[in-house]
């Protein structure tokens, strides 16, 4: 097993860090799901949602390539935002010139993780369908990879919300922090439905 991003990511540099890792968990998850979803087609039992599960499955392939993608995208949002961090404040124009440097970074610094939430949240609503729609038999994966996502959406909005306290921006703060919210209300939300009907299939 290749593991070079789990040691990239036990290793002291700053990225890849936890919008990288809620990428990848993000893609886990759809992984997971596209498992239901391969279990289930060409299956007699499930011919009346063959359709449904092959449009989950394509939407799934992409998400995963779209979260893999997020996994560099986020490290290259936190470039400037690191750099920034590190400029000189030993004068006035220096103090002035790492300020403006910081809250320019900050924007982008919040579009990667916000951007992994609403991919994640995706994946977990192909996960609940599968849940409801797919082999019986892969049920407990369905409800692994919406909890996988969910936990995803959730890990990713702490890198919103620790950027978003820094910003002076107030309406530009309010926005970031306001989709966060409504990212993982709507995650855990969807989340527990799946798990509730998971649940009851299982056990």
């Amino acid at each position: 097993m290749d593991t070079t991003f789990i040691d990239e990511l036990a290793s002291a540099a700053p990225t890849p860090g936890g919008g990288g890792a809620a990428a990848y968990a993000g893609a886990l998850a759809s992984a997971l799901a596209s498992m239901v979803g391969n279990l289930t087609v060409g299956k007699k039992t499930y011919a009346a949602v063959e359709g449904e599960v092959q449009d989950a499955l394509a939407a799934l392939a992409e998400l995963r390539g779209r979260l893999l993608d997020l996994i560099n995208e986020d490290a290259r949002a936190f470039e400037p935002l690191a750099a920034a961090y590190r400029m000189p404040k030993d004068t006035p124009e220096e103090l002035a010139a790492k300020q403006a440097a910081v809250q320019a970074a900050l924007g982008g610094a919040c579009e990667a993780p916000l951007a992994i939430m609403r991919a994640c949240a995706d994946v977990l609503e192909q996960a609940d369908f599968l849940a409801r729609n797919g082999s019986r038999l892969a049920v407990s994966d369905a409800g692994a990879a919406a909890t996988l996502a969910c936990s995803a959406i959730v890990a990713a909005s702490l890198n919103v919300y620790i950027n978003v306290a820094s910003l002076e921006d107030e309406n530009l703060a309010a926005r970031f922090r306001d989709e966060a919210d409504e990212l993982v209300e709507r995650g855990n939300s969807r989340a527990d439905e799946t798990l509730e009907y998971v649940m009851a299939h299982i056990g």
